[in-house]
C-alpha cells in the first residue's frame, strides 16, 4: 500500500507524518486491549467487585465520549497539531498516574484522565490525515494506514497485555504507554505541518454548547455503563439516562440559536455521515461485547493464562489489519454502500461461527473460523465508516465530523457492553457466578454472543441506506470544490457507482 505525496510535502515526509499519526492511534489502541485482558487482575489487586471492574473500561468511554466533540471542534478552531501535542502530554501523564494507582478510585480516576486525552487525540489524529491527504484514494490510502496501525495495536495490546501482566504484574500496562507518548511527542516538531494562523481562536468558541454536549453525553455513557452494576431502574441510572437526554436535547437548540456551533446542525443533514455514525455505534457495539465476552470465556471456562488470553486475540487483531488494507481495494471498487454493508455481514457472521463454537468441553481451534471472518469483516467496516465520515465534509469542519462518528463510537462501546453485561447477568448463571456449573457459564454466554452478532447484523441494514457513491478512486471534483466551500456535497454523491 502506497500513498501519494500530500500537497506541499515531499514525499518521504509525507509517509513519515503519516507513519506518526499511525503511531498515535497506535498509542490508543494498545490502550484499549490492554486493560481488557489485565481485567482481572486489576480486579482482584485492587478490590474491584466482578461488576464494578468494568468501569476500568468504562470510565475512559465516559469521558473520550462525553468530550470527543469539544476535541474535535478544538482542532478545528485551535489548530489539530496543538491538540495533538496537547493530547499526548495528558495521555503519558494519566498513564504513569494509572500504574501507580493504589485504590479502585484512583484508578478510575487516572482512566478518566486518560479518557480526556484520548477525547483529544483521537479528532486531532482525523483532523491531520483528512486534512493533510486529499479526499478520493489518497485519503482512503491513509486512512487505510490508519485502521491496519489501529488493529495492529489492538493485536499489540492484547498480546503485551498477557506478557506484561505474567511478568511485571498489570501496573505495567499502563506504564507501557509512558514511553511511546514520549517518542511521538519528539516527533511532532518535525513531521507535521504548522497549524494554519487562528483566525478567532477561542473568541466565539461555542462554550454553553460543549458545557452541554460534554455532560449530555457523559451522562448517557455513564448511564448505560452503570445500568449493569446498580440496575436498570435504579435512580443513578434512570436519572443519568434522562439528564442526559435532556441536556442533549438542550445542546442542539443551543446549536440552532449560536452563530458559531461546536457542531453546525447542517451536518446531520448529510446522510453519508449521519449513516457512518449509526453503523459505527452498532460495529463497535457488537465487538466491544464480544470482546468481553470472548476474553471471559477463555480465562474462565478454557482456563487460559493472561498470557494465553493475549496470545489467542493475535490472529483476530492481524486478521483485522488485513480487513483494513483489503477495505482500499473494496472501496475503490465497488464503493463505500457495498464495501460498508459487506463488512458488517461479514463481521456479523464471523461473530455468530465464535459463539456457535463455544462448549464447555471446546477448543480455542474450533473458534479460529469465526475469527477469520470476525477480523476481516471487521477490518474492513471500519476504515469504511471513517471513509464514509470524512468524505464531502469541508476542511474546516473535519475534526467535529470525525468527532460525532467518534462519539458515536464510545456510546456504542458503553451501549454495547452494558447490553451484553445485562443479558449475560441475567442468565440464571451468569459469568458473575463462576462457582455455577459450567454449562450455565457458557449458555449465558452464548446467549450474549448472539446478542452481539444480531447488533452487527443491524448494522448491515444500516449501511444498506446509504445511497450509492462515486468509487474511492473516482470521487468527481465537484465533491472536493462543494467541500472548500463549506456546501452540503449531497449532490455529488449521489450518482451511481
Amino acid at each position: 500500500m502506497t500513498v501519494s505525496a500530500a500537497p506541499g510535502l515531499p514525499h518521504q515526509r509525507t509517509r513519515l507524518t503519516l507513519a506518526l499519526l499511525a503511531f498515535a492511534q497506535f498509542i490508543v489502541a494498545v490502550d484499549y486491549n490492554i486493560v481488557y485482558v489485565a481485567l482481572p487482575d486489576i480486579g482482584g489487586d485492587l478490590g474491584f467487585t466482578s461488576q464494578s471492574v468494568q468501569w476500568v473500561v468504562s470510565a475512559y468511554a465516559v469521558a473520550f465520549g462525553g468530550l470527543l466533540l469539544l476535541g474535535g471542534r478544538a482542532s478545528d478552531r485551535l489548530g489539530a497539531r496543538r491538540i495533538f501535542t496537547v493530547a499526548l502530554v495528558v495521555y503519558g501523564l494519566s498513564s504513569l498516574a494509572g500504574g501507580l494507582a493504589s485504590t479502585p478510585g484512583l484508578l478510575v480516576a487516572a482512566r478518566t484522565v486518560q479518557g480526556i486525552g484520548g477525547a483529544l487525540l483521537f479528532p486531532a489524529i482525523l483532523k491531520l490525515i483528512t486534512t493533510i491527504y486529499e479526499e478520493g484514494t489518497e485519503r482512503t490510502q491513509a486512512l487505510a494506514v490508519w485502521s491496519v496501525a489501529a488493529s495492529g495495536g489492538l493485536a499489540a495490546g492484547a498480546l503485551l497485555g498477557g506478557l506484561l501482566t505474567d511478568w511485571f504484574g498489570w501496573e505495567s500496562v499502563f506504564y507501557v504507554n509512558v514511553p511511546l507518548t514520549v517518542v511521538a511527542l519528539l516527533a511532532v516538531p518535525r513531521l507535521l505541518p504548522p497549524d494554519p494562523p487562528r483566525v478567532r481562536g477561542i473568541k466565539g468558541f461555542d462554550l454553553p454548547g460543549a458545557l452541554i454536549a460534554t455532560a449530555g453525553v457523559a451522562l448517557v455513557v455513564f448511564g448505560l455503563a452503570g445500568g449493569s452494576e446498580a440496575g436498570w431502574t435504579a435512580s443513578r441510572t434512570t436519572v443519568s439516562l434522562a439528564v442526559g437526554v435532556v441536556l442533549l436535547v438542550g445542546f442542539v437548540l443551543v446549536e440552532i440559536r449560536t452563530r458559531d456551533p461546536l457542531a453546525p446542525l447542517r451536518l446531520f443533514r448529510h446522510r453519508t455521515l449521519v449513516i457512518s455514525m449509526l453503523t459505527v455505534l452498532l460495529l463497535v457495539g457488537s465487538l466491544a461485547g464480544e470482546y468481553y465476552l470472548f476474553t471471559t470465556y477463555l480465562q474462565n471456562v478454557l482456563e487460559f493464562s493472561p498470557l494465553e488470553a493475549g496470545l489467542a486475540f493475535l490472529p483476530l487483531t492481524v486478521i483485522s489489519m488485513v480487513g483494513g488494507a483489503v477495505a482500499v481495494t473494496l472501496l475503490t471498487r465497488y464503493g463505500l454502500r457495498t464495501t460498508m454493508s459487506a463488512g458488517m455481514l461479514v463481521g456479523g457472521a464471523g461473530i455468530a461461527a465464535v459463539t456457535a463454537g463455544v462448549s464447555v468441553d471446546g477448543s480455542y481451534v474450533a473458534l479460529l473460523p469465526g475469527l477469520v471472518l470476525w477480523g476481516i469483516g471487521g477490518g474492513v467496516a471500519f476504515t469504511a465508516v471513517f471513509v464514509a465520515a470524512s468524505a464531502g465534509v469541508a476542511p474546516a469542519e473535519q475534526g467535529v465530523a470525525n468527532a460525532l462518528a467518534s462519539t458515536f463510537q464510545q456510546i456504542g462501546t458503553a451501549l454495547g457492553l452494558a447490553v451484553i453485561i445485562a443479558v449475560v447477568a441475567a442468565r440464571p448463571h451468569g459469568p458473575a457466578s463462576l462457582s455455577a456449573t459450567a454449562t450455565g457459564v457458557v449458555d449465558a454466554l452464548r446467549v450474549g454472543g448472539w446478542v452481539s452478532a444480531a447488533i452487527c447484523a443491524a448494522g448491515t441494514v444500516v449501511a444498506l441506506a446509504l445511497v450509492r457513491t462515486p468509487r474511492a478512486a473516482e470521487q468527481p471534483a465537484a465533491a472536493s470544490t462543494s467541500a472548500a466551500a463549506g456546501e452540503p456535497a449531497a449532490d455529488s454523491q449521489r450518482q451511481p457507482v
